[in-house]
C-alpha cells in the first residue's frame, strides 16, 4: 500500500488555520481586547426572508407523504436549474438546462472537476491566488505554471500567446485581490485558450458584486467561451449560503476535447461520486432567484459594498495603494511603511485588535500586500477603520 505522496508537497497548514491559531493566542494573552475580524471571507448577514420561508415550507413538505423527497437528480432539480438558466438569460447568456449542475459549493467543484482531466496536464494559475487552485492540483501532482499578477498589471494578468498550458484558472472578481477583468482582457484569455486547445476554469463566485455594467459577470459573455470554459458559481457570498451550501457549475455542450464531450464526462462523474444537494436547500436556492429574493439579497450585497467603501475611503485618506472595494467585497492593499505581510498582520492585531489576511498566504506575489474583507457588520467595520485611521496617522 502506498499513500499519495503529493500531499507532502502541500503547505503544512492551511492559511486560515494559521491565522486562527495566531488570533487564539492573542485572545489568551489579551482577553480584554475587542477583536474585529476583517479577514476570512465569511458573511455575517442572515439569510433573506424569502429564502427562509422557502426553506421552512420545504421542511414541512418533507414531513408529509406526498411532499417527501428522497434521492434527487445528481445534476439538480429542474426547478432550480431553470431558474439559473433564466438568471443567465437576463444577462443575454443562453444556456441549456443540461449544462447546469447543482453542487454544494464552488470550492468543492473547483477541486472535483479535476477528476475529468489527466494528471499530465500543465496548469496555469495566476499568483497571488485562492489557495484551493494550487493545493488541489498539487494533490494530483500536476505541473503548475504561475502567471505573474502584480501592481504593474493591477493584478489582472493575461497570458502571452506563446505561453503553453492545458488548464487555466481565472477568478473575477478576484479572490484575494478584488480586481475585475474587463471584456477585452477576458477576450484575450478566451482567444489564448482557443488557440492552445486549453480549458479555462472560471470562478465567478463573486459575480453578484459587479455593478459596473461594462464588466462581464460571466465568461460566457465573451464570444467563443462556450468552446473553452467551465464556469463555477456559488450562493455563499451572493445570498449568504456559506453555512447552507449551494453552488452551480456550467459545463457547456460545446466543450469537446479529443472527440469527447466534457459535459458527459462531468455528468458521469457526478452520478458516480455525488448524491446531490438536499431538496430543502435547493428550494431555498430557488427562492434566491425569485423577484423578491433578488431584491432582498441586493440589500445585503449593498450593505457589504458600503462597508467596502468605508475601508477604501480610509486607505485613500492615507494614500495607500489598493485594488477592489468597488465591484468586489475584497480590498487588496499595499502594506504601509514597506512592511511585509505577516509584519502588518501582527501590527494590526497587536496595536488595534483588527484581523486581516496576509497577502503572502496567497502566493509569492502577495508578499507586501494585505487583504481586508467587507463581510463584518457596518458598526464593526466603521470601528475598525477608525482604529486603522489612528494607527496609520502615527506610523
Amino acid at each position: 500500500m502506498e499513500i499519495n505522496n503529493n500531499y507532502k508537497n502541500l503547505e503544512t497548514s492551511y492559511l486560515f488555520s494559521t491565522i486562527s491559531k495566531k488570533v487564539f493566542e492573542f485572545i489568551n494573552e489579551h482577553p480584554e481586547k475587542d477583536i474585529i475580524r476583517l479577514g476570512i471571507g465569511d458573511v455575517t448577514r442572515p439569510l433573506c426572508k424569502t429564502v427562509v420561508e422557502a426553506l421552512q415550507k420545504a421542511c414541512v413538505e418533507m414531513g408529509t407523504q406526498e411532499g417527501f423527497h428522497g434521492y434527487g437528480p445528481e445534476q439538480g432539480y429542474s426547478f432550480l436549474r431553470e431558474k439559473i438558466q433564466k438568471y443567465y438569460q437576463n444577462r443575454k447568456v443562453n444556456l441549456k438546462t443540461q449544462e447546469i449542475f447543482i453542487s454544494d459549493g464552488a470550492k468543492s467543484d473547483l477541486g472535483n472537476i479535476l477528476d475529468i482531466f489527466s494528471k499530465k496536464n500543465k496548469v496555469l494559475i495566476p499568483d497571488p491566488v485562492y489557495p484551493v487552485y494550487v493545493d488541489t492540483n498539487t494533490m494530483d501532482g500536476r505541473e503548475i505554471v504561475f502567471l505573474e499578477a502584480n501592481k504593474d498589471n493591477n493584478f489582472l494578468p493575461v497570458p502571452d500567446k506563446n505561453l503553453k498550458a492545458d488548464i487555466a484558472y481565472i477568478c473575477s472578481p478576484n479572490n484575494p485581490t478584488g480586481a475585475v477583468y474587463n471584456k477585452d482582457q477576458l477576450t484575450a484569455w478566451v482567444n489564448w485558450a482557443l488557440e492552445n486547445n486549453a480549458v479555462i476554469l472560471f470562478d465567478a463566485a463573486y459575480e453578484s458584486f459587479i455593478t459596473d455594467k461594462d464588466l462581464p459577470r460571466s465568461i460566457y459573455e465573451i464570444d467563443g467561451a462556450k468552446s473553452c470554459a467551465i464556469e463555477f458559481c456559488s450562493l455563499s457570498k451572493t445570498a449568504g449560503f456559506t453555512g447552507t451550501r449551494l453552488g452551480y457549475t456550467i459545463v457547456p455542450l460545446d466543450l469537446n476535447y479529443n472527440n469527447t464531450e466534457l459535459n458527459k464526462m462531468w455528468l458521469r462523474r457526478q452520478t458516480t461520486k455525488f448524491n446531490g444537494v438536499s431538496y430543502i436547500i435547493q428550494k431555498g436556492a430557488e427562492a434566491v432567484f425569485s423577484e423578491a429574493g433578488q431584491e432582498e439579497i441586493k440589500e445585503n450585497i449593498d450593505y457589504y459594498k458600503k462597508n467596502a467603501s468605508i475601508i477604501a475611503d480610509t486607505l485613500k485618506k492615507h494614500n495607500i495603494w489598493f485594488t477592489g472595494g468597488i465591484n468586489s467585497p475584497y480590498i487588496w492593499l499595499k502594506c504601509p511603511s514597506n512592511m511585509e505581510s505577516w509584519e502588518f498582520f501582527n501590527c494590526l492585531l497587536y496595536n488595534i485588535a483588527v484581523v486581516g489576511t496576509p497577502g503572502c498566504g496567497f502566493g509569492k506575489n502577495g508578499e507586501g500586500f494585505f487583504r481586508l474583507t467587507s463581510f463584518n457588520s457596518y458598526e464593526a467595520t466603521k470601528e475598525a477603520m477608525e482604529r486603522l485611521d489612528n494607527l496609520l496617522s502615527n506610523l
